[in-house]
Formats: structure tokens, C-alpha cells, sequence
């Protein structure tokens, strides 16, 4: 909560995949415990590549979350706090623009509310509700990876299908890691048309 005016606010943490966002949000999370912060974290139902009660790191660091339905509601929220002052969402861009109510309504409550989730499609195109998000946040963090085929700073989500770049009429959603995915710069980054 901000001392001066009592109100709480939104944090976004954003980028490519592999650019340490969920790193970045562990790291904020365990800073609030030792300030002696109660926390709660919410990730998406669909998103079980580190198990239905954690958000994880592609290296193997998690925290105990509450899945939740991706059409996320505020009440839905709500019922699952007991008075926490950190509210975290991990893989927002799985979450529906619903998540932007619940934010505001976090913050607006006097809570700290800190979001991590790509802002980019495997396409190159915005991902809601990162846009959104981004828009009402009072702190913003853009995140970059490293480009797997050159090495210059990574922006952008490379979805592969049999070592191939996907097509760009493929589902915008494809839960994976680095099974389906790299970073890349704009440069390197393509999709297929054919």
C-alpha cells in the first residue's frame, strides 16, 4: 500500500518467453514474505506445465498458487483471500480481459497486485489482456530474452512445430516451453504463409 494515499496498485512484469518474467515475479514474492507481506497467486487452470498448484520457472523454482478459471471473475478471487496485501497472477495473457477488473478492483481495495504474462502473440501482435493491463498499471517492466538464432536482445515468441516456424493461421493459444517455443528478435522472427 502507498504510505501517503493508502492505495494499492498494479505492477506488470512482461516480455518475450525465456526473459525471466516468472523469475522476476518469484523474486517480488519472496521480497514481500521477508517484509512480512501475506501473498496469494493465482495462474490459470489451463496452464499446468509445472503442476495445478504452482507457477514454476523453466529452471525449476515454484511457489504454491490457485488455479483458476481463464474466464476469471472478481468473486472467484475474492473468496479465495483471507486478507493477503499481494496478489500475484502468473501467465496472465492465458487469463481473460475479466483479469483487468480484478486488478483494478485489487488495487482499489488497497492491495499491491503484480501481474506477469507475455504482451506478444507467437504472431508478433498484442496478447490480451497484457495491453490493457499495461495501460491502468502504475509500474511496468518489459522484460527481453536472448534471440536463439542470432543473439541479439529477444522481443518476440517463436512457436515451432517440428522444428518449424508455425503458421500464422495456427490457434493463438499453445500451452509449452521449449518443446514449442523460442526467443527471437524481430529479425529472426517468422511465421509461415503457405
Amino acid at each position: 500500500m502507498h504510505a501517503i494515499t493508502n492505495s494499492g496498485w498494479i505492477e506488470v512484469i512482461t516480455g518475450s518467453m525465456f526473459s525471466g518474467k516468472t523469475e522476476e515475479l518469484l523474486r517480488r514474492l519472496r521480497r514481500a514474505e521477508i517484509a512480512g507481506q501475506e501473498v496469494a497467486v493465482f495462474s490459470p487452470a489451463l496452464d499446468d506445465r509445472y503442476g495445478e498448484d504452482h507457477v514454476g520457472t523453466h529452471d525449476g523454482r515454484r511457489w504454491e498458487a490457485v488455479a483458476v478459471d481463464p474466464e476469471i471473475e472478481y468473486g472467484t478471487v475474492a473468496a479465495e483471500l483471507n486478507g493477503e496485501e499481494v496478489v500475484a497472477f502468473d501467465e496472465a495473457n492465458f487469463f481473460s480481459t475479466g483479469l483487468v477488473d480484478v486488478c483494478e478492483r485489487l488495487a482499489a481495495d488497497g492491495r499491491r497486485v503484480i501481474v506477469s504474462g507475455i504482451d506478444q502473440t507467437f504472431r508478433g501482435e498484442p496478447f490480451e489482456p497484457l495491453p490493457q493491463l499495461i495501460a491502468v498499471a502504475e509500474y511496468v517492466e518489459k522484460y527481453r530474452a536472448i534471440c536463439a538464432v542470432c543473439g541479439e536482445p529477444a522481443t518476440r515468441n517463436q512457436r515451432l512445430i517440428d522444428g518449424e516456424p508455425a503458421h500464422v493461421d495456427d490457434p493463438t493459444i499453445l500451452v509449452g516451453a521449449e518443446e514449442s517455443y523460442e526467443a527471437r528478435c524481430r529479425h529472426c522472427h517468422t511465421l509461415r504463409t503457405d
